[in-house]
């Protein structure tokens, strides 16, 4: 049997020669997930693959468990996605989730993450982010019965927290939405919820916090404002960032610990990340002084991610790796996303 590289064996680089190798690097898959996958029965079907995390996630699935299928469904409206998806191994199904009739046509998977949404550009745009993210949850809860899952979902459910404090849990702070975005994540998360218990449909609801990449990302966002001058606006002075492949790992990971109806999981860090040390960090890096403005806020979105570390352990990369990285790929100016995280909203417009 061929041994899988993993992570931790991994001699993890000074920097990125370009996206192909960030990807590879987002793409290794840690021990932990190798070995669930090990034990997981079946073939993983992932909807809404075309995203900005989408493409790194079913490249892991795929170098985790070489032998299963796996399966990425989305409009594919960037063809270079669909290419570079399947050179890694992954089939592909083109598909409008919005599209009732064409989602009952999808095949039957026994593993399903669902990774479709709307968040950027939600100002103007209401409708359409409702439709995504309450009508789809619905044609694909029709569709897929019995099957475990894992749905995307976000931080932004919950209301604010104290930074002084612990940290929020599904079990002790209902989501109290801010903005239409977010109280169109409730809508996901309930109607994935009522079809789990309707359906017999053990899966649990993702509430990630800030991925890091280095095309996006908060790390990327205080970087530049460093790199370019700007001020940093410090009222939300703490927010919770993992390594974009530590937060996939987990959440392929949480296949094997489905709940009937679904439960939500905090995805993030053991510790939030400190905006103005962070920024003061990058200032080090590129030889400039960051500029503030605002005083920090005693609240923000603060969440306890202590039950993935139960289940998963800590995250592979640590945030000082993280900064190195975001610092090396922004002076060295690599492609960009050019999607801004907003982390610091504090009026849930996105």
């Amino acid at each position: 049997m061929t041994r899988i590289p993993v992570l931790e064996d991994t001699a993890l680089p000074a920097s990125f020669r370009d996206e192909a190798h960030l990807e590879e690097v987002l793409s290794t898959p840690p021990r932990g997930l190798v070995e669930d996958f090990s034990r997981l029965e079946g073939d993983v079907l992932i909807l809404g693959v075309a995203g900005k995390v989408g493409p790194t996630l079913a490249m892991m699935a795929k170098r985790a468990a070489p032998a299963k299928r796996i399966v990425g469904v989305a409009r594919f409206s960037d063809p270079g996605v669909k290419r570079r998806i399947e050179a890694a191994g992954v089939e592909t199904i083109t598909c409008d989730l919005l599209d009732r009739e064409a989602v009952a046509q999808l095949p039957q998977f026994p593993n399903v993450v669902f990774m479709a949404g709307k968040k950027f550009g939600t100002a103007g745009g209401e409708p359409f982010t409702w439709a995504m993210n309450a009508v789809v949850p619905a044609y694909v809860g029709e569709r897929f019965c019995g099957t475990r899952f894992v749905a995307f979902s976000t931080l932004c459910v919950y209301p604010f927290s104290r930074v002084a404090g612990p940290g929020a849990t599904p079990a002790d702070t209902p989501p109290t939405p801010l903005g239409e975005y977010a109280n169109s994540c409730v809508a996901r998360e309930r109607v994935f919820q009522y079809f789990s218990g309707k359906t017999g449909s053990p899966g649990r609801l993702a509430r990630l916090n800030y991925a890091i990449d280095c095309r996006y990302g908060v790390l990327h966002d205080v970087a530049s404002w460093v790199f370019q001058g700007k001020p940093i606006d410090i009222r939300t002075g703490v927010a919770n960032c993992i390594w974009q492949g530590d937060a996939i790992s987990h959440i392929l990971r949480c296949l094997l610990h489905g709940t009937t109806p679904a439960n939500a999981i905090n995805i993030g860090a053991p510790r939030t990340t400190n905006i103005r040390e962070a920024a003061l960090r990058f200032g080090e890096l590129f030889g400039r002084a960051p500029v503030f403005t605002g005083e920090e806020q005693p609240t923000t979105w603060h969440n306890d991610c202590s039950e993935a570390q139960g289940l998963f352990g800590d995250p592979v990369i640590d945030l000082d790796t993280m900064i190195r990285w975001n610092a090396d790929w922004l002076r060295r100016g690599l492609p960009l996303h050019h999607k801004p995280t907003h982390y610091e909203e504090r009026a849930g417009v996105f």
